[in-house]
């Protein structure tokens, strides 16, 4: 069969079963119904005169697909009549592989793999590597089919301070706040070269405007990291986010889901905050929480050698200062959102329910604006890369006394004689002018 029909093939089988093995994780019930409705419908199926599938098959073709860990191709026909038989392994090494299996049951591929080589059990110019060891097993049943193969994972240290941040949010006490209890978080970054932690707080929400708050104070404490490795929670992901750390220059990496290894530092510095600071803190308050928080990362963590790196955190982190990053004196405007409005032609744009002026000269033109979220009354427009100054909030009353003298020149006319009422009739008596 060529591989315009597999492709074909492949194709038609993923679009019967991609309900089934999509990311979204099904109710109880669920993938039994949708496989009995799939089961009573008739298909076109490509190349065969069957218009049925069967229980079996459907879930034999999400099992491939699902071991396979999503690749189309496994859902072709496949012309080999050795399916699942190693072609590496002669039968001298496998015999000798299966015996060992049967002596260490429970080691791992890592051990099976020294061993052989060890006892030289192995076949000269053979060489035995982890995914054929594993499909030899899994094809004589000595290695169960959801035992996974295991991940290459490797200790790693940045080379200099402020190559690489870690950040992460932690769950927090409940803490009294405006008369109410509330839940706090913790938001933190560690230097992954010196375990210095260029800032930690607590707050009362883990939301992307608390994160971008926590970021900037870091950034103002400690320079600009050159990269910085986050979760993939939506305050991390948000364009937001991205958009201020590459006006920066600073890369924003994401874990891979489900995979917290790679944030090993966050983690074991949340971990000593769970188990060095929080049984000692004495208090009610969010600020009380955090002016202590603040205390014991200056006189006890920054201060205490740690064990990985021998030194301590801040001598680490500033024993090559020559290499850090000053952060800009504008750092805050890297921070402000940014929303793009055409002026219309009575030079008004529109922004969150409000309305404001723009210069004359912006009529019809796309334009960007900058602000602070909170400070709408502070909006820098923005025309080609160039600043045209602040909004001003539209006020009709003072718009319906410009007038314009022949040079087009604005003048604010005066509203006239101002007349006091003092009671009586509000029109007059008839014939008053």
């Amino acid at each position: 069969m060529d591989d315009d029909k597999k492709s074909q093939i492949a194709t038609f089988r993923f679009g019967v079963i991609h309900d089934l093995v999509g990311h979204v994780a099904l109710e109880p019930g669920e993938q039994e119904r949708l496989i009995r409705e799939k089961c009573d419908r008739k298909w076109v199926i490509p190349f065969s005169d069957k218009t049925r599938i069967t229980r079996s098959t459907i879930l034999r073709w999400v099992k491939l697909y699902k071991d396979s860990g999503g690749r189309l191709e496994v859902l072709a026909n496949h012309d080999r009549c050795d399916q699942g038989k190693s072609r590496v392994i002669d039968e001298e090494t496998g015999l000798a592989l299966i015996r060992l299996r049967a002596e260490l049951p429970k080691a791992t591929l890592a051990r099976l793999i020294r061993e052989m080589e060890q006892r030289r059990l192995v076949s000269p110019g053979l060489i035995l590597t982890s995914p054929t060891v594993y499909r030899f097993l899994l094809h004589h049943g000595l290695m169960k089919a959801t035992q996974a193969l295991p991940e290459d994972r490797r200790r790693f240290e940045a080379e200099l301070p402020n190559d690489l941040w870690q950040s992460d949010v932690m769950h927090g006490p409940v803490v009294e706040h405006e008369g109410k209890m509330r839940k706090t978080y913790l938001i933190a970054f560690i230097d992954d070269h010196s375990r210095l932690i260029p800032h930690a707080e607590f707050y009362l929400s883990e939301s992307l405007q608390s994160f971008l708050k926590a970021l900037e104070d870091a950034l103002l404490t400690r320079g600009l990291p050159r990269k910085i490795y986050t979760d993939n929670g939506a305050a991390f992901r948000s364009h937001h986010l991205e958009h201020v750390t590459a006006s920066l220059g600073i890369a924003l990496l994401h874990a891979r889901p489900y995979k917290p290894q790679g944030k090993g530092k966050i983690e074991r510095f949340f971990r000593t905050v769970r188990s060095d600071f929080l049984p000692g803190f004495r208090g009610d308050t969010l600020l009380e929480l955090n002016v202590a928080l603040c205390f014991w990362l200056t006189d006890v963590y920054h201060s205490r050698t740690h064990a990985s790196t021998g030194q301590t955190p801040f001598a680490r982190f500033t024993a090559k200062m020559e290499c850090l990053r000053e952060a800009p004196a504008n750092l805050r405007d890297y921070f402000r959102k940014t929303a793009r409005r055409r002026v219309a032609k009575d030079r008004t744009i529109s922004l969150d329910g409000r309305i404001f002026e723009a210069p004359v000269a912006l009529i019809g033109r796309q334009v960007s604006l900058l602000y602070h979220e909170g400070e709408e009354d502070r909006i820098e427009v923005l025309f080609d890369g160039q600043s045209h100054g602040l909004l001003r909030a539209l006020d009709l009353h003072v718009n319906c006394r410009v007038k314009r003298d022949k040079n087009n020149n604005i003048e604010i006319q005066s509203s006239g004689r101002s007349r006091t009422y003092k009671g009586g009739s509000l029109w007059g008596k008839k014939g008053d002018q």
